[in-house]
Formats: structure tokens, C-alpha cells, sequence
């Protein structure tokens, strides 16, 4: 969203704020694209938690071992129809840090959270579509098994998997107090960002993006803690989260919590990839999981709710 002309602000806009332009090409793609190809079995993987617990380092990560198709910025601004937004020709970005600031660099060739566009719809449209949507991009990948990350999708994991039983979830967990951080930095940083560019804002909001900035909206309504500019809010919100996603999902057996702490662990991303039916090979590069390391923190915050947060962040522990 960073240094796009006045053309792409325009067409980004006009297309996204206007629905039926993509549900219509979603339809014509369907017409001259769509072929019945079996993947309902497949090991599909979805990606699903708060922002800053390594969702989109495993995004990567799993990207790149090729085996999985997944929207990409290359489908900007036509992300319900990837074999027609191949069409146009795109200015190939030089890869570049993200705007969060953290090291993650991508280009046009990058796995982004796109798909919120489909699911952002009511359910029986979901139940209808959701095997086509991913019918196409796979085809137009070439791939039989689709990658997805999209920190809402925890809310449609039993819908999901009704329709693709065989698909995978992996829910990263982190640390409270420095989840709780990251995200406090990362809504301040883009407070001021989108104080200085309102399209940063609007490509947020046509994305569903609203965990940080002028437009952040709650994953639960807050009990004891309001200020969005406080630690204790973002302690309470972890803890809302990850003991609903706990109770909710422990038992669930193609639901699997990955441990934010060991992705730069060897041993411990090679169980994931087991997990995922993957077999660990020589290139696997770790380079997607360097910046892990504790911050050291010097941070007032509310006793009750932080040993609250520690001991269901043991839970997770014991449980993995």
C-alpha cells in the first residue's frame, strides 16, 4: 500500500468499495475458469490468531516450500478472481520491509491475509463458494492444496472444515506480556501512519485489517480496561482471545497451537510440518523466524490480569 500512484490508490478504491465488482468477476471467473478438480480431501492449512504471534513468519515460511498456493499481492486489487487479476500487467515491487516495521520484507510474489474479501460474506454464500474460491486459486497456481492466513478465521474453523474435513488449523500463541507489547507498538505505529496517509487506512478497512490504527476494532468487548493506548488493554484482550480459542479448540484433533517461542527451533518446526503431512527437507530455511528473541520490558501493568494471562499461556504450554 506503500508508494502506490494516484492510479493504483484510485483503482484499489473504486474496486473495493464497490462489492459487486469483485463478486461479479468472481462469477465470469467461475464461468471461464472453474474446472472440478477434487480437493475437498486435501490437507488444506489455515492460519488463524492475533496479529504479532508469527502468523504471517509461518505464512512465509510455508510458502516457500512450494507446496501450497496462496493469494498473493499479485491478485491486488481482484482477490476474488486470481486467474483474471493474472491479466494485468503489474510494476514488479523491489522487496521491501512491510510497514510494521519488523523485518518482514515482500514483494508482488508475497502471500498476503487477501482472503477476508470471500469470507467477509454471509454464511450460505461461504458454504456455496468456498470450494470453488480455492478451486481457482489453485488452478491458478497449479497446486492442490491451498495456505491461508487470516487472523479471523478462528470465528469459521467448524465451517471450514464441514466443508474441508481434512484441512489443518495452526493457531500460534505467544508470550502475553510481549504479545501484549507488540500489539500496543504496532496500533501506535499505525495511528501515526494513517494520520499521514488516509489510504493506508482505507486499504485497511478493504481488507478487514482492523487490529491496529484509527479503525481498530476489539476481538472481544473489553471488561476492566478501555484505553486502547494502555498495556492492560492488550493484556485483557490476549486473555479474552487465547482462553476462548483454549476452551473452544484444545480437543479439536486438526487444530494445532504452535508456539511462537520455538519457531526458530528446528526440532519443534519439523513436528509442525508432520503435523501438516509434510516431510522435513535439507533446504528448509529457518530465515522467517530470526527476529523471536524477548524484548526486555519495563512496563506498568495490572497484576491480576497478567497472572490470569501467564497461567492460561502455561495451559498452552502443557498442552503442545
Amino acid at each position: 500500500m506503500q508508494n502506490y500512484s494516484n492510479i493504483q490508490k484510485f483503482l484499489h478504491d473504486f474496486v473495493f468499495s464497490k462489492k459487486i465488482i469483485n463478486k461479479s468477476l468472481f462469477e465470469l471467473e467461475k464461468i471461464i475458469y472453474l474446472k472440478n478438480i477434487h480437493i475437498k480431501n486435501q490437507s488444506h492449512v489455515f492460519i488463524s490468531g492475533l496479529p504479532r504471534s508469527g502468523t504471517t513468519g509461518l505464512l512465509n515460511f510455508l510458502f516457500s516450500l512450494d507446496e501450497y498456493a496462496s493469494l498473493t499481492y499479485n491478485n491486488m486489487p481482484f482477490v476474488l478472481s486470481p486467474n483474471f487479476s493474472k491479466l494485468f500487467n503489474k510494476k514488479n515491487i523491489v522487496k521491501k520491509e512491510r510497514l510494521h516495521g519488523d523485518g518482514i520484507n515482500f514483494d508482488n510474489n508475497s502471500p498476503e491475509a487477501l482472503d477476508e474479501t470471500f469470507f467477509d460474506n454471509n454464511e450460505e454464500f461461504i458454504k456455496n463458494e468456498l470450494v470453488n474460491y480455492i478451486q481457482l486459486i489453485l488452478l491458478s497456481n497449479k497446486k492442490t492444496k491451498y495456505l491461508s492466513k487470516n487472523n479471523l478465521n478462528y470465528k469459521r474453523i467448524d465451517i471450514i472444515q464441514s466443508i474441508l474435513p481434512n484441512s489443518i488449523f495452526l493457531i500460534p500463541i505467544r508470550e502475553p506480556l510481549q504479545h501484549a507489547n507488540s500489539l500496543l507498538n504496532q496500533h501506535l505505529r499505525f495511528i501515526q501512519l494513517q494520520k499521514e496517509d488516509d489510504f493506508i487506512r482505507r486499504y485497511m478497512n478493504y481488507l478487514r485489517h482492523n487490529e491496529f490504527g484509527l479503525n481498530h476494532k476489539p476481538w472481544n468487548n473489553p471488561i476492566h480496561f478501555n484505553d486502547l493506548s494502555n498495556i492492560n488493554y492488550w493484556l485483557e484482550q490476549w486473555n479474552l482471545f487465547y482462553e476462548f480459542i483454549f476452551n473452544k479448540f484444545q480437543s479439536y484433533e486438526n487444530c494445532y497451537f504452535v508456539v511462537y517461542e520455538e519457531l526458530n527451533n528446528p526440532n519443534y518446526v519439523d513436528k509442525i510440518l508432520k503435523k501438516i503431512n509434510l516431510e522435513k527437507d535439507k533446504s528448509i530455511n529457518l530465515q522467517f523466524f530470526k527476529n523471536l528473541n524477548k524484548k526486555e520490558l519495563n512496563i506498568v501493568y495490572d497484576k491480576n490480569i497478567f497472572d490470569k494471562s501467564q497461567l492460561l499461556y502455561q495451559n498452552f504450554l502443557q498442552s503442545n
